[in-house]
């Protein structure tokens, strides 16, 4: 019997080798779990673009926001482990873990995690008819009121940010109005609907070079080359607020190994193409690319990071 069972394991590996060899032999899908115009789909499409040529076949995107980014997580989940659906997603898919009582999947045990492609840190600011100059001017006009601002959605780490910030930090009694997505989120800030918002930098990125919004602070640990006059949060007097939107590719449980690979394979080649890295430097995206193991640890440690998070700022799904 023993015998018999690793012949048929044998068996099953030379097969789904195999395929993993003639892989891909059609297009595939990324599912993105957020609206166009954010830093997830704009990450997304710059590596859609260069995976063709390496992969040797079309790739489609394929935008599912909604739920902070459980909507598309929980298609992939449930989709066929042969790898022509794959998702990108943001460290939102951490966060919503704690966040959400039923996200609609378990992130270690419905997914593969394949590659973390990138990351950078988060931003607040204001719309450019806003009154305040910086953070201390808008927590002072904030407190004992009711203050909202705009947030790409439940559980996406700008999200995570600002109620850490707002709420436990400055004490204020802040409200998130979520959006699906970023880019949503900062045209409703452009047009001063709320007035105050906070996302992932690339996506306000433009908005703020165009003057139509102005960055009040960012959670990286330094100040950016791309905007140097904008301080850190650590700067502005809240110490410890360093946080970053991850956005990494996964495929659904059951993946065979060899394909999973394959992908990890194929973007940490497309995210070295000097193109790709210099359009993600404009955008103030760090590529990271690396193993899956080393993605799969990075993993591990967010879901627990955001679990505290969540339990501090007493951050709810909606």
């Amino acid at each position: 019997m023993t015998r018999l069972l690793s012949a048929i394991a044998l068996l099953l590996m030379m097969v789904s080798g195999a395929f993993a060899q003639g892989y891909p032999t059609k297009p595939v899908r990324i599912v993105v779990a957020f609206a166009p115009g954010g830093p997830t789909d704009i990450v997304a499409r710059l590596v859609a673009q260069k995976l063709p040529e390496i992969l040797g076949q079309q790739v489609i995107v394929d935008n599912r926001p909604g739920a902070g980014g459980n909507i598309g997580a929980a298609m992939v989940a449930k989709s066929h482990p042969d790898g022509y659906t794959a998702l990108v997603t943001t460290s939102a898919i951490a966060v919503n873990m704690t966040l959400f009582a039923d996200p609609g999947y378990d992130v270690e045990r419905d997914f593969v995690p394949v590659i973390q492609i990138a990351t950078q840190p988060n931003m607040i600011f204001v719309t450019a008819s806003s009154p305040a100059k910086n953070l201390d001017e808008l927590i002072r006009s904030a407190r004992g009121t009711k203050f909202v601002y705009a947030s790409p959605g439940a559980g996406t780490t700008p999200h995570l940010t600002a109620e850490m910030l707002f709420k436990v930090l400055a004490g204020l009694d802040a409200s998130p109005v979520h959006y699906k997505g970023a880019g949503p989120a900062y045209m409703a800030v452009v047009g001063g609907e709320p007035t105050v918002g906070t996302a992932a930098i690339s996506g306000p990125l433009a908005q703020v070079r165009a003057g139509k919004l102005r960055a009040l602070g960012v959670s990286s640990a330094q100040r950016l080359a791309t905007l140097p006059e904008v301080p850190t949060l650590t700067e502005s007097g809240f110490a410890g607020m360093e946080d970053y939107t991850w956005v990494a590719m996964f495929l659904p449980a059951g993946t065979p190994p060899e394909i999973a690979q394959r992908l990890n394979e194929a973007v940490n080649l497309a995210i070295q193409a000097p193109e790709i890295r210099q359009r993600l430097a404009e955008l103030v995206f760090e590529p990271v690319g690396g193993s899956q193991a080393q993605f799969a640890g990075y993993l591990k440690a967010e879901v627990a990071k955001w679990s505290k998070v969540v339990r501090a700022t007493g951050a709810r799904s909606n």
